[in-house]
């Protein structure tokens, strides 16, 4: 899909993630390319250990591990994350790039209450807003993100909440910055199926009401058909496919794609997608 570069708010080039943990260097990522367009969903499939997360956490900046290099670009606001001071990474973690992971109950704190943990991002990156003015605005979330009786959870901790409330918490920490770019990691993974399609659709309702662009990280097809405008297949570190979702899901033309396609008993091969 073309794109103006007005329109791109990411642009991933050539992105090569090597391990040196062994005697040989692991290759995890092998040049990896995304041009992410303004409001728009992508979805990055593979079974795991393919590649995706890796590629996610690098975008994220979340990769320091000293055993591990990375080249390539990440562009983000004029930009380069891979190369930028750890001081200008920060600014953007959490306010302008934020990300969701397959398990809340790993990413909350288990001895902060909710409100604290929605609240954390506009402590650290906006200091200027008063106390009330965050509680406000983190009820607001709650509220947005289909949490009935926000203001009690709001009180509560993480072992209170079921898992699919916990992981709607874990979305309204990550947009209350209102950020340009969510990132979520096999968000729906842990859920069961009901549950699934509500965090899918909430995903949805941000993307439209937010303007958000998403990445949205899953093995699960079916959830990538419904959800993305976009989709990229990785295998073992390289990608292997890519285009419009209902074209690649229609016609497939990598071997890996066709197998990762022909494994689900029934795809919903409708394009409800704007």
């Amino acid at each position: 899909m073309e794109m103006s570069s007005n329109d791109i708010i990411l642009d991933v080039t050539d992105l090569h993630i090597e391990f040196h943990d062994h005697d040989k260097p692991e290759v995890a990522v092998e040049d990896f390319d995304l041009m992410l367009g303004k409001g728009e969903i992508v979805g990055i499939v593979g079974e795991s250990g393919r590649g995706k997360s890796m590629s996610a956490l690098a975008i994220a900046g979340l990769l320091n591990r000293k055993s591990l290099t990375k080249s390539g670009r990440i562009m983000f606001d004029g930009t380069d994350l891979l190369t930028c001071d750890r001081k200008t990474l920060r600014s953007y973690q959490g306010d302008e790039i934020s990300i969701i992971f397959q398990e809340p109950m790993t990413s909350l704190n288990p001895v902060k209450r909710i409100g604290w943990q929605v609240e954390e991002p506009l402590f650290i990156h906006h200091q200027e807003i008063p106390k009330e003015e965050r509680k406000k605005r983190a009820i607001g979330m709650l509220k947005a993100v289909g949490l009935d009786k926000a203001e009690d959870v709001y009180n509560m901790y993480p072992h209170e909440l079921s898992g699919g409330m916990r992981q709607r918490v874990m979305i309204a920490a990550a947009m209350i910055g209102g950020p340009k770019i969510l990132i979520a990691d096999e968000p729906t993974t842990a859920l069961d199926v009901t549950v699934q399609a509500q965090i899918v659709e909430l995903l949805k309702k941000l993307n439209k009401e937010m303007h958000t662009s998403i990445i949205f990280i899953s093995h699960d097809l079916s959830l990538v058909n419904q959800l993305c405008q976009r989709v990229i297949v990785m295998q073992q570190g390289n990608i292997v496919e890519s285009g419009r979702t209902s074209e690649v899901f229609a016609n497939p033309r990598d071997p890996y794609t066709k197998k990762l396609i022909a494994a689900i008993p029934k795809i919903d091969l409708s394009d409800d997608r704007d």
